[in-house]
C-alpha cells in the first residue's frame, strides 16, 4: 500500500472520530473489541503556530504500547469562523468555525512517552491567532484484508495559536 493510500486511510478514520461527542478527552474507539489500555495517552501542546504564508504547526506527545499495523498521531484544528467573535464559547457551542486536517506523524508503540509534530499548510488568512481548539487521535491501522483503524488514544485540547 502507498504512503498517501494509508495517510489518506489515516486522515478518513480521524475525521470519522472527529464526528463523537466533543468531550475533554474523548473515550478510546475502534473497530477492535481488545480493551485499549489506561496507560496509551496522546496530548497536545497548549501552545501552537501560525505562520503568515498559513502554514500550522501542533505538537504534544503520546504512549502507546504493543501494535501490530502502522501507528499515526493526526491532528486536525478548529477555529471560530470571522464572523464570530473572538470569545471560544463560540466553538464549544456549535457555531460556524473553520477545520482543517493538520498532518500526521508515524508513532512507535513501546511503552515509553515521545513527542509529536505535525505541520500542515492552509491558505493564509484561513486561521487568526487567538483561541482554538486541537484534536489529535492516536491510531493504529490494523490488517485484516482491509485495513481497520483502531484507536489507542485521543484528545480535544484548547490552544492558542500564536504567530
Amino acid at each position: 500500500m502507498r504512503l498517501h493510500q494509508v495517510m489518506g486511510t489515516a486522515a478518513g478514520a480521524a475525521l470519522l472520530l472527529a464526528a463523537a461527542p466533543a468531550a475533554g478527552a474523548l473515550s478510546p474507539q475502534g473497530a477492535s473489541a481488545e480493551p485499549v489500555a489506561l496507560s496509551e495517552t496522546v496530548t497536545v501542546d497548549p501552545t501552537a503556530r501560525l505562520a503568515a504564508d498559513g502554514t500550522v504547526t501542533l505538537s504534544g506527545t503520546y504512549r502507546c504500547k504493543g501494535s501490530t499495523g502502522p501507528v499515526f498521531v493526526s491532528s486536525s484544528l478548529r477555529q471560530a469562523g470571522p464572523a464570530l467573535s473572538q470569545d471560544d464559547s463560540s466553538l464549544s457551542k456549535g457555531g460556524s468555525s473553520v477545520r482543517k486536517g493538520i498532518g500526521s506523524t508515524t508513532a512507535v508503540c513501546d511503552g515509553a512517552e515521545h513527542r509529536w509534530t505535525n505541520t500542515g499548510h492552509t491558505e493564509p488568512g484561513r486561521f487568526r491567532a487567538g483561541a482554538a481548539k486541537v484534536e489529535a487521535t492516536l491510531m493504529e491501522l490494523r490488517s485484516g484484508g482491509l485495513p481497520l483503524p483502531m484507536f489507542h488514544a485521543a484528545r480535544e485540547q484548547d490552544v492558542t495559536l500564536v504567530g
